[in-house]
């Protein structure tokens, strides 16, 4: 039997239909410490983006096992794992710290297309990182582009060349700094937009 190409796109449509009063409900979950005003933005870039209705959670540590002190950075994968394991539902880790995968010297964020845990780190997408001078604003907008990014892979989105779609593929801060908030016409439609 061939496959059927607008299966994804239905499923998809269908998934994001099944809203709890309106809503697709999801967890963030901070990881470390997590200001506030990062939190903010953080809910109100869901709520905006997707209608998401945010609950934020309780920080959690993160898990010493998952630390790799030789490169002084966190292994995003096994960070998911652990969401996913002591949370149910739709779940966002956010951190300050430095993330990475293997065969990768650092991510931003990640996440698995149709599967319910995300997290982004934010430690590389603030300007102080890169010994620049200290800018919150800016810091904001790039967790807010990251944010929506890797829900956007929860929700079945691949990496979108359209200029200026928040699913640019970002192998650096300046590539974030390139690319909208927003959805291309394409990745709008895929969510039912």
């Amino acid at each position: 039997m061939g496959s059927n190409p607008t299966r994804p796109t239905l499923f998809l449509k269908l998934e994001i239909k099944q809203l709890f009063g309106g809503f697709i409900r999801i967890k963030v979950v901070p990881l470390g410490n997590v200001p506030d005003s990062i939190l903010d933005r953080v809910k109100n870039a869901l709520n905006s983006a997707f209608k998401m209705f945010v609950e934020i959670q309780r920080p959690e540590r993160l898990p010493k096992y998952a630390y790799n002190p030789i490169r002084n950075q966190y292994r995003s994968d096994l960070l998911l794992d652990f969401l996913a394991k002591h949370f149910k539902g739709r779940v966002l880790g956010i951190t300050n710290e430095d993330l990475y995968v293997e065969g990768l010297n650092f991510v931003f964020g990640q996440a698995q297309l149709n599967v319910r845990v995300a997290i982004v780190a934010f430690a590389r997408l603030n300007p102080t990182f890169f010994h620049q001078p200290e800018d919150q604003e800016l810091l904001e907008k790039r967790v807010e582009k990251e944010v929506i990014h890797e829900i956007g892979h929860v929700l079945g989105l691949r990496h979108c060349e359209t200029k200026g779609c928040v699913m640019n593929f970002s192998n650096t801060v300046f590539d974030v700094d390139k690319k909208t908030k927003f959805f291309c016409k394409n990745g709008r439609a895929k969510l039912g937009d």
